[in-house]
């Protein structure tokens, strides 16, 4: 009975392995570029005229002669942010995305959307590279406090989050395995 057993064991793990072109590919250890699905965040729309105090003078602080738009809430993993969006005096648009603490606001990024080919072609590259690579239909360079630039790669019909971040900092590009907290 044993060895019955034994023998059908080895039939079916044989079965099971196929041959090698039948098996999908070892992890060979390529960083993936789509990230998996981040937490939820709940999201309340602001006008201008009703942003807390401290928002508006980080946001002008940060971007003098401003002109806001409008502003996000978002509360996610007990943290507060807002995404004030505006225009420069130039024109150009611009969002400013601030973590709350202790009802300070501090400024953690400055974006803009930015065309897939106006990227550094490191960070194209390195988008190319990953076995599980996509054509973004919008791409927003993100400007962090550090001085590192967030690329943040969405797909097409997922507007919601990115579904991908790369790194840009000293000249290099790194596909990011985790997504930013902002």
């Amino acid at each position: 009975m044993r060895r019955r057993m034994a023998a059908m064991l080895v039939i079916l793990l044989t079965a099971a392995c196929g041959a090698p072109s039948d098996q999908p590919k070892a992890d060979d250890g390529a960083a993936k570029a789509v990230l998996p699905a981040g937490p939820a965040a709940k999201v309340d729309t602001v006008a201008a005229v009703d942003l807390p105090a401290g928002v508006r003078e980080a946001a002008l602080a940060r971007v003098p002669g401003l002109t806001i738009a409008g502003a996000e809430r978002k509360q996610r993993d007990g943290m507060t942010f807002y995404d004030v969006e505006g225009t420069r005096p130039d024109g150009s648009e611009v969002e400013l995305d601030m973590l709350e603490d202790k009802g300070r606001f501090t400024v953690v990024e400055v974006q803009r959307d930015i065309a897939w080919a106006d990227a550094p072609p490191a960070v194209i590259a390195a988008a190319k590279a990953a076995p599980d690579a996509f054509e973004p239909a919008r791409v927003i360079e993100s400007t962090q406090e550090d001085g590192t630039v967030i690329y943040e790669l969405f797909a097409a019909g997922k507007p919601g989050e990115p579904a991908a971040e790369i790194d840009w900092k000293d000249g290099k590009a790194a596909l990011r395995r985790e997504r930013a907290i902002y």
